[in-house]
């Protein structure tokens, strides 16, 4: 019970009924007032409207008329009261006793206190009277009993005020209630966030299907853990390549330089032992140059560089760097491009794009033997930019296009080859740096990757 009172939603809830409490007991205080209020002025028209009746009956019958009238009046039932007297203070009808002194020479309105002539002993009333001073100094008082305004207050304000009492108590029966149910939700998320801090990533928020804001905030926190697992299995998995792809280089660079060591006699074998080590330890930082540069594109760091670039005139200059090399190995480069401006990083949409052109040169070349041809093409489609290189090599099956994404991927057929397989990786992380995506597609034959990035909005 008391942690039930402790929680924020009790406190939320034991909050908004004081708040409602105010305002309903101010409703109810207003109501009482403004019922009181066309009470009483119900009861002077009455009163006003009275007193102009008696007036009339004295203009027209005199004071013995008036006298008969009031005495008449007076043995009605009823909350009315009446007084008639002389200018010296002498009562001709009345069914009023114990006024103030001096009342009836104050003409006008007024509340006061009195009680009833024929019923002694009675209590002391409150009445709202008017005094009228009649033609020859006759004093005549009309009023009415407040009691019934007192009464038919009372008859608004005590149910309003029950069902304030009711409301407030069903209103914290159902706090009760409600609060029980969000603890056990946030109980429930409690359980499952100490089960994956203890180590196990499998571990997921119970989703209801109430679309509710608790089920939002499980989607997001699962979806976070969905990251979170991806990012530590990518870390173990990429751990595990590193180990297995970097042993081999840093063994066979022990080996020769042992083998020069026990081996070399002369200053020839000594320097191509040497050139042969460089060789090794090039590709060795290579491969951790490429590391750091996915890290810092993954982490974002590069965001402040960007600035507006002519993507064109990135490809065209990194298509012309490579064209020598690709004819080496007797593969056509060809290169389209359309004026497109990007916002970006110069530098590593560079690398990213001799990435794709040096890889599709290693794996290009045509089954048949016959020379292969390289396409370099930029189009735009939308609000996108599009870098497609295209090769007529083996290809990648559909099966392993999404993994090759992956660091230190290589597939059977590229292990003869030299590469570290983390030039897709980049490509892949420049890619989301950039808010863009690379895409592999079918090349018939051949590969075709294609580099999607968001376009330079027109400056208007």
């Amino acid at each position: 019970m008391f942690r039930l009172v402790r929680t924020t939603a009790f406190k939320l809830l034991a909050a908004y009924l004081v708040i409602f409490a105010l305002f309903a007991v101010f409703m109810i205080g207003y109501v009482a007032w403004h019922t009181r209020q066309l009470i009483e002025a119900q009861v002077a028209e009455n009163v006003e409207t009275e007193v102009r009746a008696l007036a009339e009956q004295y203009r027209i019958g005199g004071i013995q008329r008036l006298v008969f009238v009031i005495d008449r009046r007076t043995r009605r039932p009823g909350s009315s009261i009446y007084l008639l007297a002389t200018y010296n203070g002498e009562v001709l009808a009345s069914n009023v006793s114990d006024l103030p002194l001096g009342l009836l020479d104050k003409p006008g309105t007024r509340f006061t206190p009195y009680r009833r002539s024929e019923e002694p002993g009675a209590k002391e009333n409150l009445a709202f009277v008017q005094v009228f001073i009649l033609p020859g100094g006759f004093r005549l008082l009309v009023g009415r009993d407040i009691e019934e305004r007192d009464t038919l207050r009372q008859m608004v304000v005590r149910p309003a005020q029950g069902a304030l009492a009711v409301i407030l108590v069903l209103g914290l029966v159902g706090g009760f209630f409600v609060t029980r149910r969000v603890l056990k939700r946030i109980d429930s998320m409690t359980a499952t966030s100490e089960v994956i801090m203890a180590g196990d990533l499998s571990g997921r928020l119970t989703v209801d299907g109430t679309d509710d804001e608790f089920d939002r905030l499980a989607h997001s926190l699962n979806a976070m853990l969905d990251r979170i697992e991806a990012l530590m299995s990518g870390l173990k998995e990429v751990s595990d390549n590193i180990a297995h792809d970097l042993k081999t280089p840093l063994t066979r660079l022990r080996n020769r330089a042992e083998e020069a060591l026990r081996n070399a006699s002369s200053e020839a074998e000594w320097r191509a032992a040497l050139e042969t080590t460089i060789e090794e330890s090039d590709g060795l930082i290579r491969t951790f140059d490429a590391l750091l540069m996915i890290a810092r594109a993954e982490a974002g760091q590069a965001r402040g560089n960007m600035v507006d670039l002519d993507l064109a005139a990135i490809v065209e200059n990194v298509a012309e760097l490579y064209e020598p090399l690709a004819d080496e190995q007797g593969l056509d480069l060809t290169v389209s491009t359309e004026p497109v401006d990007v916002h970006g990083v110069r530098e590593l949409l560079a690398q990213a794009l001799a990435n794709l052109v040096d890889n599709a040169i290693k794996y290009g070349t045509s089954a048949d033997g016959s020379r292969g041809r390289i396409e370099v093409t930029l189009r735009r489609e939308g609000d996108e930019a599009v870098i497609g290189v295209r090769d007529t090599g083996p290809g990648i099956p559909a099966s392993d296009r999404d993994r090759v994404l992956e660091r230190f991927v290589r597939l059977d057929a590229s292990r003869s080859r030299p590469g570290s397989g983390l030039g897709l990786s980049l490509v892949s992380a420049v890619a989301r740096l950039h808010g863009g995506r690379i895409v592999l597609e079918d090349g018939a034959p051949g590969l075709r990757v294609c580099l999607h990035l968001p376009v330079r909005p027109a400056v208007t």
